[in-house]
């Protein structure tokens, strides 16, 4: 596989031009961290990344005790932790349009099948076909891959999320409820700030 040095941005069109600047942004901000690992999963005909698997090496909430119980109101959901998480990033054929978003979802089983631990964040889908979506508010066009990866980062460690049923609304309503109605009211969700926050003030 070709390295990200061994482009000639002005020899590319627009849209490999932009998978090479996203290349190489993931080079440039992430290589460093040692809470985010990242390889490429797939590429183009031109050896361009079309799509990414990220690996996150931080604790977070991955589900809460008596998730059958969900809604019974006076048993205590204490959240379960997990260490690592994978998402993969799917770039659509005419990405970078504004019509053309990434896909950031985290995956829910292993390349065997298994079931693994997935996040439990009112921005980011826990229930259904569509558990691991993670929504994300990419400002325009212009933003890249590497913001989303890092703002995800920010949503493992609960220091920024929206939990409140109003616009731009949660994506996974009932882990939103139980951040209002129980993470935030006994904390379990400031496990990694330095102070507390409320759902409002934490706008995805």
């Amino acid at each position: 596989m070709k390295k990200s040095g061994d482009y000639n941005t002005k020899a590319l069109s627009g849209r490999n031009r932009r998978l090479l600047y996203e290349w190489r942004k993931l080079e440039e901000r992430l290589n460093s961290r040692p809470d985010i690992r990242w390889h490429v999963t797939s590429t183009n005909a031109e050896g361009l990344p079309i799509s990414y698997r990220v690996d996150y090496d931080l604790r977070s909430i991955c589900g809460v005790e008596h998730l059958d119980r969900l809604e019974e109101q006076g048993l205590p959901h204490t959240p379960l932790f997990a260490n690592h998480f994978v998402m993969q990033i799917t770039l659509p054929a005419h990405y970078p349009c504004i019509d053309a978003q990434p896909s950031f979802c985290f995956l829910t089983e292993d390349e065997k099948g298994e079931a693994i631990p997935h996040p439990w964040h009112p921005n980011i889908r826990y229930f259904g076909q569509m558990a691991g979506r993670v929504c994300i508010n990419m400002a325009d066009s212009y933003t890249d891959l590497a913001w989303g990866v890092e703002r995800v980062a920010h949503y493992l460690r609960y220091d920024t999320y929206h939990a409140i049923n109003e616009p731009p609304y949660p994506e996974d309503l009932k882990v939103a409820s139980w951040v209002v109605n129980e993470g935030e009211p006994n904390e379990w969700i400031f496990f990694s700030q330095n102070r507390p926050h409320s759902s409002k003030e934490n706008n995805q």
